[in-house]
């Protein structure tokens, strides 16, 4: 069914991330616990109670004989992908800066964080490209040591990828208690400085939990796309869109908004027959189901609507998408054209495919170097600078109460 502007817009200002908490919180709040009071005697009690499968570091020889045993053509999708991401963010700038003036120095350090973990979900979808998309990026920005945390049994492809991404460790563990384990550290696993990643709820939780002890790049939340379309756009791409969204999960949201009324009905037929032959069909219905086929006026009020909604992707299937990029302010991750497919954004096309999910591309964009860099400030003032300006900031500490720190400025300020 076609809905109207009126029928979403309640549901695109209110979106938030929610976890569907039941007993999953309590649950998610005892593993980190025994995790970090018990370290590896807790980490390998739970996993084999909830993965049937011991915690275990897999060796390199193990990584690379996966990517030598692959298919000619996986081995080159994943070069030419982690050759793609690497050199999208070499183009990133890192650098601070240092400068000296007639009142001293001031600046900026930039570093590395020192220890990355990257979790990388190993179910019905073992996620290989997550493992590119998060780890080349911390490899460019120069973090020291990079640490995968895949569930056991770890899928031959993910294995590939770390080899190829350049990752430094990979541990066979999943759920909370990987997260707990990245998080505070045990006798084996070393504790991570950020985690980043997607994972299902119990990860998720874990995450939001340990913030705080650790870093995180976000929480990321089910993927979700918006697509605003005109007359010149294929109804076949379009509904092949919607189910590469549609079927990463029931709770996906896959939106597509035109102001043409028969490319819609096109669209909504292609679906069907697209639906009828796709291995996950019961999920991309479902997904279809949350989300759905919007006629809006025109290009202005979808744009309008995007940016209330702020997808993690936004695709612009339009005729001339440079005209309206300006117009643009919350997404993800913007895909020009019906050429520039997100699933390609999603494998190969260069940026990271984490971006912000739930709404939180309001605040926040997709992961970048930034996420693996720490700005240290420097100050270096002579004695000059400092008297002239002491007298002023021992003004400003008196009025918040602060006369120690007035004090220490006192001392410094001239005659």
């Amino acid at each position: 069914m076609i809905k109207t502007p009126e029928q979403i817009h309640e549901h695109f200002k209110n979106r938030r991330l929610t976890v569907e908490y039941g007993d999953a919180l309590e649950t998610v709040r005892s593993i980190l616990h025994q995790v970090e009071h018990e370290g590896d005697t807790a980490l390998q009690r739970i996993s084999q109670e909830i993965d049937g499968h011991p915690v275990e570091e897999i060796p390199k020889r193990v990584w690379r004989e996966a990517y030598e045993n692959l298919d000619a053509d996986l081995r080159d999708a994943l070069e030419t992908a982690k050759e793609r991401i690497e050199a999208f963010y070499r183009r990133e700038p890192m650098g601070g800066f240092l400068e000296a003036g007639t009142d001293g120095v001031l600046g900026q350090l930039v570093r590395p964080l020192d220890r990355v973990g990257v979790y990388v979900p190993g179910g019905s979808a073992p996620l290989l490209s997550t493992v590119l998309m998060t780890a080349v990026p911390a490899k460019v920005a120069g973090v020291g040591e990079i640490v995968l945390a895949s569930p056991p049994r770890v899928h031959p492809g993910i294995l590939a990828a770390a080899w190829v991404a350049g990752a430094d460790r990979l541990f066979a563990m999943g759920g909370a208690q990987a997260i707990a384990a990245l998080a505070y550290g045990t006798e084996t696993i070393p504790r991570v400085d950020k985690i980043v990643g997607p994972g299902n709820r119990y990860v998720v939780l874990a995450k939001r939990e340990v913030y705080g002890s650790v870093g995180m790049e976000g929480l990321p939340g089910p993927t979700e796309t918006l697509i605003i379309a005109d007359a010149s756009a294929d109804p076949k791409l379009l509904a092949a869109d919607l189910l590469a969204q549609a079927e990463h999960g029931p709770d996906s949201e896959a939106w597509l908004l035109s102001s043409y009324r028969e490319l819609l009905e096109r669209v909504e037929e292609e679906l069907q027959r697209q639906l009828a032959d796709l291995p996950r069909a019961s999920i991309a219905r479902q997904a279809l189901q949350r989300s759905g086929l919007v006629q809006v006026e025109s290009i202005e009020q979808a744009l309008e609507l995007a940016n209330l909604y702020a997808p993690e992707h936004l695709c612009l299937s339009v005729n001339d998408p440079l005209a309206v990029l300006g117009q643009v302010r919350n997404a993800g991750g913007i895909f020009l054209g019906e050429h520039s497919c997100e699933a390609l954004g999603d494998y190969i096309a260069g940026p990271s495919h984490v971006m912000p999910t739930a709404g939180t591309a309001r605040f926040g964009g997709g992961l970048a170097l930034r996420d693996f860099l720490k700005v240290i400030p420097v100050v270096g003032l002579n004695q000059a600078a400092a008297g002239k300006l002491a007298a002023l900031g021992a003004r400003m500490a008196r009025e918040e109460g602060l006369e120690a720190h007035a004090r220490a400025l006192d001392r410094r300020a001239k005659g």
